[in-house]
Formats: structure tokens, C-alpha cells, sequence
């Protein structure tokens, strides 16, 4: 038996803001949608062209209130072959909320405050 990714979940509270925010800040595109008949609930999928994963964005009518999300331990990381690029961008859209130099990764957080780790791409 064996197991392979499909997606991860983060649920949003206003998804045309979300969808904007990581399509500008990340490149992803939307793959698929799929919306309830009695309209209570969306769900995204968004894809970034060159793996199988996806980030699915699920946006809830009746929610109104901003999710908990506790201390924040969870986190996306995507990998970037332009790390200098990709920093001054979300430098300018003012997204980034934590760095670590010596590390060389950095934080950015999306419209619902979830925190995306941007790694350079490493040579192996």
C-alpha cells in the first residue's frame, strides 16, 4: 500500500481576496472548483503548474468570524527558484512577517493570517 500527497486545506473567510493574494503572491492558478447548489459553501483548488498538490481554499457562507488558528505552529512551505525576486516582491506587497537570515527562508501570511514558508531552491 502506498500513499501520495493530493492537497491541504485552509479554510478562508473571503475568497476573492484569497484567490488574489496567492495567485500575485505565489503564482497559483485556479485548477478546479466546486460550489454547494444552495451556495453555503466553495471550494478552490489551486495548483502551481508543476506538481501534482494542490491548496484547496474552502470559503463557508455562514462563517463570519476569523478561524482560530491557536499558535500557529502549521504552515505551507513552497520553494522558489528565484528567492532574491520572490523577497523583494512580498517585501513590496508587504506580506512578509517573519525572517530568518541565517536560515534563509522567510515567512509570509495571507489574508486569514495562515504563514507560507518561501525556501530558495537548494543544489543538490
Amino acid at each position: 500500500m502506498t500513499f501520495r500527497f493530493a492537497h491541504n486545506n485552509i479554510n478562508v473567510l473571503d475568497l476573492a481576496r484569497s484567490l488574489s493574494f496567492y495567485c500575485e503572491a505565489l503564482g497559483l492558478v485556479e485548477v478546479r472548483r466546486k460550489e454547494a447548489a444552495d451556495g453555503r459553501f466553495v471550494i478552490v483548488f489551486l495548483g502551481d503548474g508543476q506538481t501534482g498538490h494542490q491548496l484547496e481554499l474552502t470559503w463557508l457562507r455562514d462563517r463570519t468570524e476569523p478561524y482560530d488558528l491557536g499558535d500557529n505552529e502549521f504552515h505551507l512551505a513552497l520553494v522558489t527558484d528565484d528567492y532574491a525576486a520572490a523577497h523583494a516582491k512580498h517585501a513590496a506587497m508587504g506580506c512578509i512577517c517573519y525572517e530568518n537570515p541565517e536560515m534563509g527562508i522567510y515567512f509570509i501570511h495571507d489574508p486569514d493570517d495562515y504563514w507560507i514558508e518561501i525556501l530558495p531552491e537548494r543544489k543538490r
